[in-house]
């Protein structure tokens, strides 16, 4: 499947626990609705916080601070996702996706990537 990775900030004004409310209480519910539209086949948020082992491997590998989180979408392919974004409801749903992130994330410092995963450990499945 192909996937998404997306690292995203809090905007300066939101505490973590209105920037988490917000991706999980009004963000996520869109993501299930547009679902379909997007043709998302796995959605995951991954909720950063205060961890000791943030700190630790921060300091370890002299790396820039934390994110405050990711979202991981699948689509079955590329194709999928690229059929999703030149479709009008794909496009508006994105149009909608955005404008919320707006209110809760700082798009500036948010990072992106695109690919296939290559599992090292675990179960593939």
């Amino acid at each position: 499947m192909f996937k998404m990775s997306f690292a995203v900030y809090r905007r300066p004004d939101l505490t973590q626990e209105q920037f988490l409310a917000h991706w999980r209480d009004v963000h996520a519910p869109l993501a299930v609705k547009y679902a379909k539209d997007l043709r998302i086949k796995r959605y995951v948020q991954l909720h950063g916080g205060d961890y000791p082992a943030a700190a630790l491997m921060t300091a370890s590998r002299n790396c820039q601070p934390p994110h405050d989180g990711v979202v991981e979408i699948w689509w079955e392919s590329e194709a999928e996702r690229l059929a999703a974004s030149a479709s009008p409801e794909g496009q508006a749903a994105g149009r909608v996706m955005h404008a919320d992130e707006l209110n809760f994330c700082d798009m500036s410092r948010a990072t992106i990537c695109f690919g296939y995963e290559h599992v090292v450990i675990g179960d593939a499945s």
